[in-house]
């Protein structure tokens, strides 16, 4: 759409939290931007998924997940393992410190997260290309006063700085380069997942 400029939507205020998940034979999670609280009573939280995302099928048919509140400390590699690669083919917690929580969902260390919530999900919104899941909270614990990482203090201080060297289109949500002269315009972001759009030469 000609009147969208999507940098304006970087100025929209966010969290980042880790949603793990678990499909019956392993761990699985994700980074999300999304998690907004709905209602207080009762305690009603909303998160927010891609329909391309493997852990929004298998919240879907589950209904229940975990939400990590991540803090100002973690690593950019926590975001390569949970943001980066799909837990289709890959076990994304193998090599990600984690304990199980009651409801049988993992929940991450307490040295990257302030908070965290156990939910189940009691309905669900088809938004097109996300589905959004309207969750009951079944447990809410905090675990530290340490600064909650936001999308923003990602951008700034997490997240790699743009590779110029490479020739080509850069991702300006993950990073990821594109190398070649003209990007297609139904090109799909293989990390993230955004469109061209979201693309700039470099």
């Amino acid at each position: 759409m000609e009147n969208i400029d999507n940098k304006a939507l970087f100025k929209l205020s966010y969290g980042l939290y880790a949603v793990t998940c678990n499909d019956g034979t392993k761990d699985g999670g994700l980074i999300v931007n999304t998690v907004i609280q709905q209602a207080s009573t009762p305690l009603t939280l909303s998160v927010t998924i891609s329909k391309a995302n493997y852990s929004h099928d298998v919240i879907k048919s589950t209904k229940k997940l975990n939400i990590n509140c991540l803090n100002t400390d973690t690593p950019f590699e926590i975001f390569e393992k949970l943001g980066f690669r799909s837990g289709r083919d890959t076990d994304k917690l193998s090599d990600v410190f984690h304990w199980k929580a009651q409801n049988g969902l993992a929940v991450l260390s307490g040295e990257i997260i302030n908070a965290f919530f156990l939910c189940e999900v009691t309905d669900y919104v088809d938004l097109g290309s996300h589905g959004m899941f309207l969750c009951k909270v079944c447990q809410a614990v905090h675990i530290s006063d340490t600064e909650s990482m936001t999308y923003d203090y990602y951008h700034k201080n997490v997240k790699p700085k743009k590779n110029t060297k490479k020739s080509g289109y850069v991702c300006s949500i993950c990073g990821y380069v594109y190398e070649g002269d003209d990007l297609p315009s139904d090109f799909v972001c293989p990390i993230c997942k955004h469109g061209a759009t979201d693309f700039e030469k470099v």
